[in-house]
């Protein structure tokens, strides 16, 4: 594998020197580019066909970011049959461009190359140009991207990629101004004309290259796992972190659920009071940052420098729904007021955007709007002014509307100042500025209202939402306000009556009425993990029936014996060149630490040894991973507490079951499972607990239970 890579940077060199480029990155060319591109009108929607010259395959999709080429002079096509049988029949290369409907540097690639007509005749005569949305396809845009990540050690959306027509790939980038991209492709048709053989042989060497990379074997000794594991990769953790601001120690900075959800975990367990600072720290400056919407609710997607205040403009579910289960968490550890406010806040911005009356949530919405990053979601001095009359020196000061919120040319609302600080300033009481900001919120709101709306990406996809299903149940759990516990339920009928199959296995995608894609490993993964929480919010055993039942099929249909992990396509997949799997968490978790997690709580659950067995096992194969970079591997560290910690499962029996676990769930307690019933019940952890008619909680670690107790004081005594 070493030599492979080695060999694949040498050969890379030679083939760059052919093309005569030097690949640039998005992130490398925002600032050179920013200012003279943002003020562009970039028309991101589709629109009537008899209004436009050109109209390509792309016209039938119900993806929204397809539809926004849909009308591009280049000839699209959808990935599929057709196109890789073109590519074939008239021996042309593939030109595989991946990005989303929220990504505003696609937007401009689109701008200035995809809608310019002499770019477009250049990639039509030399290439089969195929466009493909990765929120639809994660699976294609995984192999693509691995090939890009190993061609440059580096990749980002757009993600624009060459590949022979059988669709190995041999050469690619992200984002490329005009003049390069016109450049890049003349070069590539080119070399593939008069070298066919030269380019064939690199494509099979970086196809190998993806076949084989991120692979690890399964671990087959057999050690206990350690706190010292764990304890180790902490510290290495708190070297890479920015004491004064929060996050990582460098800019861009991405808010990283997981990586927090951990640290409050293992506070939880060690008492380690600088991590528990840090991670208050950092959601304290998310929650007054710029990243954070103010005045709507919700993060956008990450902040672009060191101090949460510009961010990318995006709106993306993924993030909302973890970041509603991690304040969620927060509150419940600290119960501080500003986390209870973001929660409700976000989920109020959930409900008002990005929720339809089937229940089902929509992916994203886009970072521009008028051709313009944030036109949407900043001020000027004159608007706040002129809005909020009296009220501006208020807000003048508690948004910053000075040189901290001022950002090109306007000002993004941000915090600097606690309520209660703001509170001594002005001589109120802290009730009095909260209810006072939320109508100055209420104003500007109904004021923003009025602009012109970034985009909406209303596909809905199953593992974002189940994500989102997730965020809901945390806050229902640590708020008990029942509207959320309603949402969730309405979410998780949806996701059972419209994307689980007969067969049993789920889509990926709905749209328009339309269920379809089979689905990845992280539909199956996020789903069984929010449908066993929402079991823990109802005791509605039906939950844990959908959640068992899709934990089979994984295994049925994902599982690969020889590795103990699972592909994240299923073995029904045909056309791509290799099956990976996603085995390092990122800002969602890999959908095998997911998974892992699933099998740990469903082998509790239901004492099934082979789910705890493969759960191990995971465990086992990624544990020498951790040390070296727990922000890729947080999810997992999570799951190595439960190994290295008690984990108790609370079991619940009686007519007050529910008032009992909702008087628990005041409590940070993340080494717990619940289960409970009103009635007699066959989960192993509630047969013969049923006393007299009593309500008994009884608190088990390992498969022993102790003394029933009818107050949750008492069993919470029996928790270490």
């Amino acid at each position: 594998m070493i030599k492979l890579l080695f060999d694949l940077k040498k050969n890379i060199l030679t083939l760059a020197s052919v093309f005569l480029f030097v690949i640039a990155s998005c992130s490398n060319h925002q600032q050179n580019t920013k200012q003279s591109i943002d003020k562009k009108q970039i028309d991101n929607h589709p629109r009537d066909t008899t209004l436009h010259k050109h109209t390509n395959k792309l016209i039938n999709q119900t993806s929204p970011y397809l539809l926004q080429h849909a009308h591009n002079p280049v000839n699209w096509y959808p990935w599929g049959d057709e196109a890789l049988e073109k590519a074939k029949k008239e021996n042309k290369l593939l030109l595989i461009s991946v990005g989303y409907s929220a990504c505003h540097w696609c937007h401009v690639m689109e701008h200035e190359s995809f809608e310019d007509e002499t770019v477009a005749a250049l990639m039509n005569e030399n290439f089969v140009c195929i466009k493909v949305d990765r929120e639809e396809r994660p699976d294609i845009d995984q192999i693509y991207m691995n090939a890009v990540q190993l061609i440059t050690g580096r990749g980002g959306w757009p993600l624009n990629c060459f590949a022979l027509p059988s669709g190995e790939p041999f050469f690619g980038g992200t984002y490329f101004q005009k003049d390069q991209w016109m450049q890049l492709l003349k070069n590539v048709a080119n070399e593939y004309k008069v070298a066919p053989e030269k380019v064939k042989t690199y494509a099979d060497e970086l196809t190998e290259g993806i076949k084989t990379s991120e692979m690890l074997p399964m671990v087959t000794k057999s050690v206990p796992f350690k706190l010292e594991t764990l304890k180790g990769a902490v510290t290495k953790f708190k070297t890479q972190i920015d004491h004064v601001e929060g996050g990582g120690a460098q800019a861009p900075k991405f808010p990283m659920p997981n990586n927090y959800e951990f640290l409050l975990q293992y506070y939880h367990h060690t008492k380690d009071e600088s991590i528990l600072k840090y991670t208050e720290l950092t959601l304290d400056k998310m929650a007054f940052g710029g990243i954070y919407d103010q005045i709507g609710g919700g993060f956008a997607r990450y902040s672009t420098d060191a101090m949460w205040k510009a961010p990318h403009f995006e709106k993306m579910l993924y993030d909302n729904g973890q970041l509603v289960s991690l304040y969620s968490h927060a509150y419940q550890l600290t119960k501080k007021p500003l986390y209870k406010n973001v929660v409700y806040q976000t989920l109020e911005y959930i409900e008002r955007e990005m929720t339809a009356k089937n229940g089902a949530f929509y992916s994203s919405l886009d970072a521009d709007s008028e051709g313009e990053e944030g036109k949407f979601y900043v001020w000027s001095k004159e608007e706040l002014q002129h809005v909020l009359d009296n009220d501006f020196d208020f807000v003048e000061d508690y948004y910053n509307i000075n040189n901290k919120g001022k950002w090109e040319g306007h000002y993004i609302l941000l915090r600097d100042k606690t309520n209660a600080q703001i509170a001594k300033k002005y001589k109120l009481s802290v009730d009095n500025v909260e209810k006072k900001v939320s109508e100055i919120n209420t104003t500007l709101l109904a004021e923003r209202a009025k602009r012109i709306r970034p985009g909406l990406d209303d596909k809905t996809l199953t593992s974002w939402n189940a994500l989102m299903l997730r965020g809901y149940v945390d806050a229902y759990n640590t708020f008990n306000d029942e509207a959320f516990l309603k949402t969730a339920l309405k979410n998780a009928n949806f996701i059972v009556n419209t994307q689980l199959r007969k067969d049993g296995g789920l889509n990926h995608n709905y749209k328009n009425g339309k269920s379809n894609l089979d689905g990845y490993l992280e539909d199956y993964a996020l789903t069984i993990e929010a449908f066993i929480a929402l079991y823990q919010a109802t005791f509605d055993e039906q939950w844990l029936t959908h959640a068992k039942q899709l934990m089979d099929y994984s295994i049925a249909h994902f599982y690969d014996s020889n590795s103990g992990f699972f592909f994240f396509t299923s073995n029904n997949a045909k056309g791509l060149i290799a099956r990976k799997m996603e085995l390092s968490d990122n800002v969602i978790p890999a959908s095998n630490s997911s998974l892992a997690k699933g099998l740990f709580l469903l082998g509790e659950i239901f004492y099934n040894k082979d789910y705890t067995k493969k759960s191990e096992q995971m465990l086992k194969n990624i544990e020498t991973q951790i040390p070296n970079y727990l922000r890729g591997y947080s999810n997992w560290a999570s799951l190595m507490l439960h190994h290295v910690k008690p984990f108790y499962e609370i079991a619940i029996s009686g007519k007050k079951a529910h008032e009992k676990r909702n008087e628990i769930n005041e409590n940070f307690l993340p080494n717990k499972l619940i289960v409970g019933s009103i009635k007699e019940s066959s989960l192993p952890l509630l047969e013969l607990k049923e006393v007299n008619g009593k309500t008994l909680i009884y608190v088990c670690y390992n498969k022993t239970c102790q003394k029933p107790e009818e107050t949750v004081n008492q069993a919470l005594k029996q928790i270490k």
